[in-house]
This record gives structure tokens, C-alpha cells and sequence, in this order.
């Protein structure tokens, strides 16, 4: 009885142990993917100009429109990917943003340094 007690002990252990080291390797991938956005990203500011809505069964879902600056001094908008309710900005709203140019993406820089989507995928 007590070697399959052992076992077991081992097994579960051997499970939180995998569990622990995909989450480590998904957290490790995502600063690496960061440490990259803030080393050769551009830094900017942006501001809200508008939302577009989306209707859905529970009601409508706002995606901020932001306009920002590019290096070479060309006005450029961005729609997010993420919508919300209530709209998480107000229009005419400022912050700062991270633009990747080779990818023609936009990431919001949050005042913790994190993005929504590591956020996300770890809560």
C-alpha cells in the first residue's frame, strides 16, 4: 500500500512539474517576443479617433480607431482587435504605443509593461 502511495505522489508530482514547465516556457516566449517589440519597435503616441461598433446578443462591442505618427512622419490609423463594454477609451483619448514595422502591427504598451494578450492567456 505504501509503494502505491508513493506512486501516486510521484505521478502528481511529475503532473504540476509539466503543468509548471509549459507555463514557464508560454511566460519565457512572451518576454522574449516583448524584449524584441521594445527593442526595435517605434514608440509613439496615439489618439482615439473614433469607435467601430459591433452588434452582437448581448449588446454592442467597441473597437477603439487610433491614428499615431510613424517615423517617417506619416499619419497612419489602427483599428484594435480587442472590442469591449463599455468602450475602454474616450474618444480623442492619448497614450503611448508600440508600433513593430516589418509586421505593420500596433500593441498598446500598458502601464506595467505587459500586453492584453499575456494578460490574458496566463489569468
Amino acid at each position: 500500500m505504501a509503494k502505491n502511495k508513493a506512486t501516486m505522489w510521484i505521478a502528481f508530482y511529475s503532473i504540476l512539474f509539466l503543468i509548471g514547465s509549459g507555463l514557464f516556457y508560454g511566460a519565457l516566449t512572451e518576454f522574449q517576443k516583448t524584449k524584441t517589440l521594445l527593442q526595435s519597435g517605434i514608440k509613439t503616441t496615439a489618439t482615439v479617433l473614433k469607435f467601430t461598433v459591433s452588434h452582437r446578443e448581448n449588446g454592442s462591442m467597441y473597437k477603439p480607431v487610433f491614428e499615431y505618427t510613424d517615423r517617417s512622419s506619416q499619419k497612419r490609423i489602427f483599428e484594435s482587435g480587442i472590442a469591449s463594454k463599455p468602450p475602454t477609451y474616450e474618444i480623442g483619448e492619448k497614450f503611448k504605443l508600440f508600433i513593430i514595422r516589418r509586421k505593420k502591427k500596433a500593441r498598446k504598451q500598458f502601464h506595467s509593461g505587459a500586453y492584453i494578450e499575456v494578460v490574458l492567456f496566463y489569468l
